[in-house]
């Protein structure tokens, strides 16, 4: 635990040299965690690229669903559990070590071919690596609350959130390239050309956490440079209160997290808005097939844009909340999940193809806003020294139950009571998650002192 412990430099920079070097570390320091982000995304859902060939082999598509399904699971909980840690360690490198270690079991999926001779071991190997894959956003997250102070928050946490968007968009050619690079060059004995959408993303991925490496500073103190918001005359509270000594997890815990009535009310609004997320996206293909009588191929481009128009709604929403609500998260977030009411409505009863088009390519415009916002708030409502912790409690809402429900609950709906019940839970969510955002409309900063 050494080699994670914060560092504190014992020199401070000068007064004349401050502006110039806070100015290039922090650009520094936000490439360092976009590109590491983004990295992580390259090595989480490679998975079901190999999909394809494992069904031939044998498994059916539930079966590889429960397997894939062990990722979420443990990555709702990991992101609770390591933010716990993050609070404690160096973000520089905290973030690498992640993103190392979820390499090494994609290398291992790839080269151990007895990872994927089974759903037993399948669900193992993908709950490890979704373990590890929860220590991408709490070091994230500690970086933008060290160097970013709130009123530029949000538009800089938006900026970096696309980068899964980025890695995820990116994951798909290079483990197709994998793929046939394995099918081509080195298909051996017991060496299936699937196994190279896990190989090539895991030697990216290693490049990847060493310019993470290189880039990523802890915290200004780390440098020599004062606080943030010391440096940008902007504080998270009216008494210009900082916490910038080292909080205890029980600290953390019971004084400035489960303490909170407003992480807590965030929290279970990010229930609904991960509904509403994965709800449509993950029920948006079969819905357009088996309802709207569309290609897959045509489906596939729908999902593709719904995911691509997410990236100007992030940062649309991340701007508006800092510069025309001052850094209050609340009211942009109740505007974009009634307007995403709206295109639910409007998706649900439509009939014409280019209308129900627009209407999925609109709700992934407007529902990444508010996905991003509950992880920023989570960071504002809490002492920088506890940002890991309280984003780390809305993920683990966000994935263990909304996620759950969207693949659960609203498949069992559409069984049995069909589409329109299944589209009604999601509208009901977007309208709830609406009302909870409402609830923290004056919210802004921090809400508790010692």
């Amino acid at each position: 635990m050494q080699l994670l412990k914060p560092h504190i430099a014992t020199e401070k920079v000068p007064q004349e040299k401050v502006d110039e070097t806070y100015k290039k570390l922090r650009l520094q320091v936000f490439l360092g965690i976009f590109i590491g982000y983004a990295g992580y995304y390259l090595l989480r859902n490679n998975f079901s690229l190999a999909i394809p060939q494992l069904t031939q082999a044998g498994f059916s598509k539930g079966q590889l669903g429960l397997a894939l399904s062990a990722v979420s699971l443990a990555y709702g909980i990991s992101k609770f559990v390591m933010g716990m840690v993050s609070d404690h360690s160096n973000a520089r490198v905290f973030l690498p070590l992640g993103l190392v270690l979820a390499a090494l079991v994609n290398l291992a999926l790839g080269f151990i071919p007895v990872l994927t001779s089974s759903i037993t071991i399948m669900f193992i190997a993908l709950f490890v690596l979704g373990w590890f894959q929860g220590m991408g956003w709490p070091p994230s997250g500690r970086v933008l609350v060290h160097w970013y102070s709130i009123n530029e928050r949000g538009g800089k946490t938006a900026i970096w959130n696309v980068a899964h968007n980025v890695g995820g968009g990116f994951m798909a050619p290079i483990a197709t390239g994998g793929i046939a690079l394995v099918g081509s060059y080195f298909a051996l004995d017991g060496f299936k050309s699937y196994h190279g959408a896990f190989i090539l993303p895991a030697i990216i991925g290693l490049v990847v956490a060493f310019i993470a490496f290189l880039l990523i500073r802890d915290t200004p103190e780390s440098v020599g440079l004062p606080p943030i918001e010391a440096y940008r005359n902007d504080y998270p509270n009216k008494d210009h209160k900082l916490f910038e000594t080292e909080l205890t997890t029980r600290e953390i815990l019971f004084k400035y997290v489960l303490n909170n009535k407003w992480i807590w009310l965030i929290a279970v609004a990010n229930i609904f808005v991960y509904l509403v997320r994965y709800g449509v996206e993950n029920w948006a293909p079969t819905y357009l097939t088996e309802v709207k009588h569309i290609t897959l191929a045509s489906s596939s481009w729908s999902y593709f844009w719904y995911e691509i128009a997410g990236i100007p709604g992030t940062l649309i929403a991340g701007w508006v909340s800092d510069k025309v609500f001052k850094g209050r998260r609340g009211p942009a977030g109740f505007v974009f999940m009634l307007v995403v009411s709206a295109f639910v409505l409007l998706y649900m009863n439509a009939t014409n193809i280019v209308v129900i088009n627009f209407a999925l390519i609109m709700i992934g415009f407007w529902i990444y806003g508010p996905v991003m916002l509950i992880g920023l708030q989570a960071l504002d409502l809490v002492p920088k020294k506890a940002a890991g912790t309280a984003a780390g409690l809305t993920g683990l809402f966000g994935y263990f139950f909304g996620s759950f429900s969207a693949n659960a609950i609203i498949g069992y709906t559409v069984d049995w009571f069909g589409w329109q019940a299944g589209f009604g839970l999601i509208l009901g969510a977007s309208l709830l998650a609406a009302a909870l955002f409402a609830l923290t409309w004056h919210v802004r900063g921090q809400t508790l002192t010692d």
